[in-house]
Parts: structure tokens; C-alpha cells; sequence
């Protein structure tokens, strides 16, 4: 017997076994037509762009390199300031605060039930 998915039942039922190879949404015969574009823009092919390069904005990879790579003692995750800092304590608040609840749990868990 074959099977098919029924979009009304929501279940397996049986069916022919021509209508089980050709699942649902999928018609035999209807030729391949390709969609339509939804956002009509233009677009370069790389050997029509040429050799130049348009970037949104400046590069700010070296500066960034310098910056980070100074040495003043201060750790890498720390470099940008006060947003990192804060950052840095929140996350290390929520990781104390989930152990100390892990380990509530399990104390919590480990005590005999009082019946």
C-alpha cells in the first residue's frame, strides 16, 4: 500500500501510488517558469566592475589593529571603556548568579521529600 500526507487530517492515508510520487504542491507536466524578481536592482557582474572597489565607508581595520594592539596593561575585552566594562560585570554577575541558582537547585533537589 502506499501513503501519503493528507493537509486535511493532518495524518498518513492511504492513496494510489501515482498520487504517492508526486507529493502535494508539486504538478506532473506544468512546465519550470522562473519567478519573478522581487527587487529589481541592477547588478555588476565582477569582470564589468573593473578593477575598482566601492566601499561604504572608510576602512578602519588599521586603526583599530593600532588601537588594540597597544601595550597599557589594560586586557583586550576591556579596551573600549566603560561599555565594555559593563559588558564584562553583567556577564560576570548573571554567570555567578546561575551557578549559585544551579547549586540551590541541586541542594534543594538532594533533601528527602517531607510527607
Amino acid at each position: 500500500m502506499y501513503y501519503k500526507f493528507s493537509g486535511f487530517t493532518q495524518k498518513l492515508t492511504g492513496t494510489a501510488p501515482t498520487a504517492a510520487y508526486s507529493p502535494q504542491g508539486l504538478k506532473q507536466g506544468l512546465p519550470a517558469e522562473s519567478p519573478t524578481m522581487i527587487f529589481a536592482t541592477p547588478t555588476k557582474v565582477v569582470s564589468e566592475a573593473g578593477p575598482t572597489v566601492e566601499y561604504l565607508g572608510t576602512n578602519k581595520v588599521p586603526d583599530l589593529q593600532k588601537f588594540f594592539q597597544t601595550s597599557d596593561g589594560v586586557p583586550v575585552h576591556l579596551k573600549r571603556g566603560y561599555p565594555d566594562r559593563l559588558l564584562y560585570r553583567t556577564t560576570m554577575a548573571l554567570t555567578v548568579g546561575g551557578v549559585v541558582y544551579c547549586l540551590v537547585a541541586l541542594y534543594i533537589a538532594a533533601q528527602p521529600n517531607k510527607k
